[in-house]
């Protein structure tokens, strides 16, 4: 038997995604842009952007778990792919060397593992204040660091979406660090940071939410295009009455005869519960109000700006990045790596 269509779709506008990065390339000035694709590229799926990525002109991916490098591998050789998260266990020594992917060094005992299994290139991370992963300032004169075939030295800025001095700060801090030990080249800049201007940059700025249409700073405003594209289908449409409630908890009272469409979306597909108050859908530029919470399959919309509609039409789920985090207080991360197995099917 043939399966049926879904009645939800996600469309990747990839021509979008490659003019992101080859926009964000251009910022970086003379630095090269990388690629973040960890969490399945934001949620838009490692087989559908990894290429556009790839044929756009990004050599340097980034994912965060082992368990992410195999996908990564079907599209690019596994010199130009690092592990972020490093090496916690001697296992991950084990296939890092077995497969030719690249470590992301972030403690003296990491350091310590990798020299003792294998030893090959790695990069390294140095925490200069946002105190997540990396080898603290001070331990770079460590003989467990001087071991190490440093490729790229990297940090982190925790506050670049920002005006804070905190950006300076770790600029300062991460320019210290560079006498102190041997590497190929340097990485601080991540989406915002390559708005933050060229001395953040060095020799690689690594983005990822700006990839996928994310604008974290309004400098990048106009810049970055929308990727991700949400449909999802009227199953159902019915007139309610004066008095009528709609969904749990009955939060939405009909004042008055009104039509109104049952919408095959809901927070298991990505679309949390927060984007319900004040949020619409659309169809050809008319908004359909959402009424009531959102439920873990199905929304409802009136259907008042768009009789025409019934089952089986399509509605576009408002997915600009910036509007729909201002408008549900869920942020563009979020919105994009909460993206419901559903939609990528």
């Amino acid at each position: 038997m043939i399966q049926p269509e879904p009645t939800l779709r996600l469309r990747i506008d990839t021509e979008a995604l490659a003019s992101n990065w080859r926009a964000l390339d251009t910022l970086s000035g003379p630095a090269s842009a990388g690629a973040a694709i960890k969490a399945d590229c934001y949620g838009l799926g490692v087989d559908r952007c990894l290429p556009a990525l790839r044929d756009a002109g990004a050599r340097q991916f980034f994912v965060a778990h082992w368990s992410e490098v195999q996908a990564a591998l079907h599209h690019v050789p596994p010199a130009q792919i690092a592990v972020l998260h490093g090496p916690v266990r001697t296992e991950d020594v084990a296939y890092a060397t077995g497969c030719g992917v690249v470590p992301v060094i972030n403690s003296l005992e990491q350091a310590r593992r990798w020299t003792g299994g294998s030893g090959g290139r790695c990069h390294l991370m140095v925490d200069t204040g946002i105190n997540r992963l990396g080898v603290a300032p001070a331990d770079l004169s460590d003989s467990a660091i001087a071991a190490l075939d440093i490729d790229l030295l990297m940090s982190h800025l925790a506050c670049a979406d920002e005006d804070s001095p905190e950006n300076v700060r770790q600029l300062t801090a991460f320019r210290a660090c560079l006498p102190a030990v041997s590497h190929r080249a340097a990485s601080l800049a991540n989406s915002a940071g390559i708005a933050l201007g060229a001395d953040y940059a060095f020799a690689m700025t690594r983005p990822g939410l700006a990839l996928y249409g994310g604008v974290p700073r309004e400098e990048l405003t106009g810049t970055i295009g929308q990727v991700a594209h949400v449909e999802a289908a009227i199953i159902q449409t019915r007139t309610l009455t004066p008095g009528d409630r709609v969904g749990y908890n009955g939060e939405f009272t009909a004042a008055g005869p009104m039509r109104v469409g049952t919408v095959s979306l809901g927070y298991a597909d990505g679309f949390l519960r927060s984007r319900g108050p004040g949020g619409v859908l659309t169809h050809s530029g008319r908004a359909l109000r959402l009424l009531g919470k959102v439920s873990m399959d199905m929304v409802v919309v009136d259907l008042a700006a768009a009789p025409d509609l019934g089952e089986g039409d399509w509605l576009s789920v408002p997915y600009d990045l910036p509007d729909a985090a201002q408008q549900s207080a869920v942020s563009q991360y979020e919105l994009l790596t909460t993206l419901g197995h559903r939609l990528r099917m």
